[in-house]
């Protein structure tokens, strides 16, 4: 299995627990690794036959503006499972990061890690 990365994609998003984090966006940066077969595309040169970072990049910012959640662990599913759905990745590791959150750290986040590496 070959891997995709996505790197440090930052999202304005409604994220957080407290009555202030639902009036204002912020800030949450994801790290993605998405399991692919890369060879057809290596071998066709087809953007048909890869897995379209850019368009998963597109897909992903739009699905975290909207989403609106409380939890990063929430939000971390929904994209996982977006991705798993709409591309077809047999597995991901996906890492949520939400700087600023707490005071004395640079970030929180999750990391989870979805299917099988095969």
């Amino acid at each position: 299995m070959d891997i995709v990365t996505i790197s440090e994609l930052q999202v304005d998003a409604i994220i957080g627990v407290h009555a202030w984090e639902r009036r204002v966006r912020q800030k949450v940066i994801l790290n993605l690794e998405l399991g692919t077969e890369s060879g057809p595309a290596a071998a066709s040169d087809a953007i048909e036959d890869a897995l379209d970072y850019s368009a998963v990049t597109a897909s992903v910012t739009r699905l975290v503006v909207e989403a609106d959640c409380r939890l990063l662990e929430t939000l971390a599913e929904r994209v996982a499972a977006h991705l798993v759905q709409d591309y077809g990745v047999p597995w991901l590791r996906l890492e949520l990061r939400k700087p600023g959150a707490v005071s004395n750290a640079r970030y929180v986040g999750v990391i989870i890690e979805r299917g099988s590496r095969g």
